[in-house]
């Protein structure tokens, strides 16, 4: 795998698919995109727990990004090294959760977009958790 994929490459891919990830889920907040799109169909437009679980959502994507960041080198993390290569494991066991939902989903949109791409990010989080 260290040969197939830079911890760079794994970190940015990471990164990049965080950040669209966290515009989406701020669209569905906004209601720019349905948000039976999300969270298995199991929330409506209307629904008033819309906002509370998108914005868990963003919030997690976001320290996710900072995660990733740190292990990457774009953010210094000193002497919280342990605690971001701990992290990285958790950014790896959550993707990996996340792509099992996807692929469980009964929304065609989460099985078709969200899930493939899934496994790229759980490949990229393995990548970088590996790297000392």
């Amino acid at each position: 795998m260290n040969k197939l994929i830079s911890t760079k490459l794994a970190g940015n891919l990471l990164l990049g698919s965080l950040g669209l990830l966290a515009v989406f889920h701020i669209l569905v907040l906004l209601r720019v995109l349905p948000a039976d799109i999300v969270w298995g169909g199991a929330i409506q437009d209307s629904s008033s727990s819309l906002f509370p679980l998108e914005m868990i959502s963003v919030l997690i994507t976001l320290l996710l990004a900072v995660i990733i960041a740190a292990k990457t080198g774009y953010i210094k993390a000193f002497r919280f090294q342990t605690a971001v290569n701990i992290g990285v494991w958790v950014v790896f066991a959550i993707l990996l959760l996340s792509m099992i939902a996807n692929f469980a989903s009964g929304v065609a949109f989460e099985n078709l977009i969200f899930a493939p791409v899934a496994v790229v990010l759980v490949l990229c989080a393995y990548r970088l958790a590996v790297e000392k």
